[in-house]
């Protein structure tokens, strides 16, 4: 029988990059290196006494957390193979941003859909998986020399997205539907967690940047450098309610480069960009609104004055952007692509990242808010399929064997606490540092199940000033209850037939109270009769039912 083992020097949880190594018959493949630190990999060398510490390195995608430990390897091993598609070999650089960009001819481009050969009886074939432009998934097969011996296949998503976004076309489940790998390793970013549509999704932030545009404030977004942040930048540049609003999309220099990076390589981007490219520029235009100009990060820069839209980094210091002139709103997404990382309060000298430490920005924010230059907001743009979509890809490949990597542990323990998986499948979430063994066969027992029972039955009690909902104690085990108990107070909203209860966080309860916050100016929404919970009630108003700024006005105000 083939040995086949899968060794994470990192699994993607708890801020870690993703890193593993390979072990099939007698190659050993390092898929990925979102690493910090090689040492641990140039280690391997050293105990193994060998030039390399694997035979090939295969990338998934730019992502940082993904390809950042790819050229310290490099500078470690000269000559280390080392492989990704085109665009990720044109992308690679945004990770070691310098003056000059690092030369990586050490990292070789493979086409789509074509099986090759890399040692006896080693072939890989990249699939393109979604998520980010130029990003691959990897079918490994080896077939040993012996006579009868059956082939041993394995597919590797990276991130993956089946659904289209607006620069990536989402992975081709028709391709892959049936493959019958013998082990599937598959991100499970968000765990079981159910997202609307994409385009839902898109049209939603859309109107919610829309809106608050129209409501007296400027929007800024912290995005990664490479991803998400050139998405929104085309859904800006093409969705139809921003056809011709007299504004301005300013972008921050390391932002701007990504957006440069796509523009190089536009001819493999979808034909939808492709076609919108050749009537108006795709990122950068001052003549046709709403206008897309480069932001210089100087401080003595107010952007503020007129209607605006701004893509900052993550690490951006925002105070430096709240002068006088229009509040900001600040957007910060409802689902980090990235596990939370713990780290020490921030400071001024010390930036921090609003998307991947929400909790930790309050006190960062708290003089903002309440200064009335500055609010906040979440929204949702996934960028990694939902629980569904994980579910719909595994049943559709009917591997043997699913290694989730890449999420929170706990997000990972509910899919593997899925009975229509592990009815099914033998499934694994190995953390960093342990060897994974995955002997193939009819007659394996599935492993038992690692996680906590995710079911909890409670009691629903009646009675004339509300409802109570009593839950056994064993659910503050599990490592979520703090932030979901955060405060005290739940919201429950319907879905169908179910109820479903969402704890409230203070950075909720902050921004409901900066809002609440009354301006010095009397005749406003926030002293109108109308003004309840943020929103206007007045039915001869133009903003009826919708969210206003409690510093606007309108025609229809009643004191």
């Amino acid at each position: 029988m083939i040995e086949l083992e899968c060794l994470p020097f990192g699994a993607g949880q708890r801020g870690e990059g993703v890193c593993l190594r390979l072990q099939i018959g007698p190659c050993s493949i390092l898929l990925d290196c979102g690493l910090h630190d090689v040492t641990s990999l140039k280690q391997v060398a050293v105990s193994s006494q060998s030039a390399w510490p694997v035979d090939l390195v295969f990338c998934s995608h730019a992502h940082p957390d993904h390809a950042r430990g790819l050229l310290p390897l490099s500078q470690a091993f000269p000559g280390l193979p080392i492989y990704a598609s085109e665009m990720t070999t044109h992308l690679l650089p945004l990770n070691w941003a310098t003056s000059n960009w690092p030369d990586t001819s050490w990292c070789q481009a493979l086409p789509w859909r074509v099986p090759l050969e890399f040692q006896d009886g080693l072939t890989v074939e990249l699939f393109p998986a979604g998520h980010l432009p130029g990003a691959a998934a990897f079918l490994i097969t080896y077939t040993s020399a012996e006579v009868g011996s059956k082939p041993v296949s394995l597919l590797y998503t990276g991130d993956f997205f089946l659904s289209n976004g607006r620069l990536a076309e989402g992975l081709p489940l028709a391709e892959l539907r049936g493959l019958a790998p013998d082990v599937l390793i598959v991100e499970g970013s968000y765990g079981t967690a159910r997202f609307p549509h994409r385009r839902q999704q898109e049209n939603q932030l859309a109107e919610q940047i829309l809106q608050s545009i129209q409501q007296g404030f400027n929007v800024m977004l912290p995005v990664p450098v490479l991803g998400v942040g050139q998405e929104i930048l085309v859904l800006l540049r093409s969705h139809h309610l921003f056809t011709g609003q007299d504004l301005d999309i300013w972008v921050e220099p390391a932002i701007a480069a990504g957006c440069d990076a796509y523009l190089e390589v536009l001819p493999h981007l979808p034909a939808t960009v492709q076609n919108f490219a050749r009537h108006q520029p795709l990122f950068w235009d001052t003549r046709v609104r709403p206008r897309v100009r480069r932001l210089e990060t100087d401080p003595t820069l107010n952007i503020a004055q007129t209607p605006c839209i701004a893509l900052v980094e993550e690490t951006t210091q925002v105070d430096q952007y709240c002068q006088p002139g229009r509040p900001w709103l600040l957007l910060l997404p409802q689902h980090p692509p990235h596990p939370m990382v713990a780290s020490s309060s921030p400071t001024d000298s010390q930036p921090i990242s609003l998307t991947q430490n929400l909790d930790l920005t309050v006190a960062y924010l708290q003089k903002l808010l309440h200064s009335g230059k500055l609010t906040y907001d979440t929204y949702l743009l996934a960028e990694h399929s939902d629980g569904p979509g994980t579910t719909q890809l595994i049943h559709n490949l009917r591997p043997q064997h699913v290694i989730f990597v890449h999420g929170s542990p706990t997000y990972l323990a509910d899919l593997t606490s899925l009975d229509e998986l592990s009815n099914r499948y033998h499934l694994h979430s190995p953390a960093a540092g342990t060897c994974l063994e995955l002997p193939l066969g009819e007659t394996l027992l599935q492993p038992p199940p690692t996680s906590m029972d995710a079911t909890y039955e409670g009691e629903l009690f009646e009675a004339e000033t509300g409802v109570a909902v009593t839950l056994p104690n064993r659910i503050t085990a599990d490592p979520r209850w703090m932030r979901f108990a955060d405060t005290g107070l739940v919201e429950a909203i319907w879905q169908g037939e179910m109820l479903v209860l969402r704890g409230r966080s203070q950075r909720e309860l902050l921004m409901g109270a900066a809002r609440q916050i009354t301006p010095a100016n009397g005749d406003c929404c926030a002293t109108c009769l109308h003004y309840r919970g943020g929103r206007c009630w007045n039915s001869d108003s133009a903003l009826f039912e919708f969210k206003v700024a409690p510093e606007g006005y309108c025609p229809g105000f009643t004191a």
